[in-house]
């Protein structure tokens, strides 16, 4: 039966030295094809799993982001809209005042400039109810249909939903349509309470008109105002949650990302160690062969 193979002490403690640096060397490989220190829990269970869960957070504040950054979006919308509402209600104005302004029996031209007036009016209802961006329509209004009423948009800002109070913001919509501004349409003819009157209260009838544009536009331009105000909000908070994303990654990468330059350093020690140490096995087995010199 043969014996077991019997390596003396310099050559074991060599080759033990060189499997060490073997393994240093492909675990730094490693590190450098991956750009990590951190592969798996082996190498550092704290710091992959704390790693993982500070990623995990970054991806749904991500997520919660996109839903701010939609909300911001809603709101410039109906921003622009409102806009466009009280220009308009600008040029009904003008109208109004160009109708007033006509001689007592001109009631052709103020028949015609109620029409006018009537058509912008009508342009109003149809820019409020086109306010709409992703389905969600913050000042539409319909007195034809009671179905028909602005919406409500709530952002989140949290991932927790059991939070209390929640951490979100909700926002009302406000019916800002012709009939929710209570303007009234413009009445030709010749009644009482028509534009086209042949006498003075011609002057008294459109007077109401202007009177009722005038609370619209003050309505319009604090209703612009709420939303502005609610926009930038959800625009700091944007940048907020941008912000905390960049920490949570940097902080994952901290934990787990190797330092390219130092792990290069690395190779190349041991690259040089690992010759240095074959060379100091053959050495050791050489002292060794000599002895086969006395026979």
């Amino acid at each position: 039966m043969a014996s077991d193979i019997s390596l003396s002490t310099a050559t074991r403690s060599n080759l033990l030295s060189l499997q060490k640096t073997t393994d240093l060397i492909g675990r730094t490989q490693d590190r450098l094809s991956t750009g990590k220190k951190v592969n798996s829990a082996i190498d550092d269970a704290l710091s992959f799993f704390t790693s993982r869960n500070l990623n995990d957070r970054a991806s749904d504040l991500t997520s919660i982001k996109s839903g701010i950054q939609e909300g911001i979006q809603v709101l410039s919308t109906t921003t622009d809209a409102l806009t466009s509402v009280e220009d308009t209600l600008k040029q009904m104005k003008a109208i109004a005042a160009s109708a007033k302004s006509t001689a007592a029996t001109d009631t052709a031209t103020r028949d015609k400039l109620s029409s006018q007036f009537n058509e912008l009016r009508s342009q109003v209802d149809h820019l409020v109810n086109d306010a709409s961006y992703n389905g969600i329509n913050l000042i539409k209004g319909d007195s034809s249909d009671s179905t028909v009423t602005a919406d409500t948009l709530t952002v989140k800002f949290s991932e927790q939903t059991a939070a209390s109070p929640k951490r979100e913001l909700t926002i009302s919509g406000i019916e800002s349509d012709a009939s929710s501004l209570n303007i009234n349409s413009a009445t030709s003819g010749s009644a009482s309470t028509a534009w086209g009157v042949s006498d003075s209260t011609h002057s008294a009838v459109i007077d109401s008109a202007i009177s009722e544009i005038d609370s619209a536009l003050t309505t319009v331009r604090a209703s612009a105002q709420t939303f502005g105000v609610n926009a930038s909000m959800l625009q700091i908070r944007s940048d907020f949650t941008d912000s905390l994303v960049n920490t949570l990654e940097s902080g994952a990468a901290n934990l787990v990302n190797a330092d390219l330059n130092e792990e290069s350093a690395n190779m190349l020690s041991l690259q040089t160690r690992q010759s240095l140490g074959s060379i100091a096995l053959s050495i050791a087995q050489q002292s060794e062969q000599s002895i086969l010199r006395l026979f």
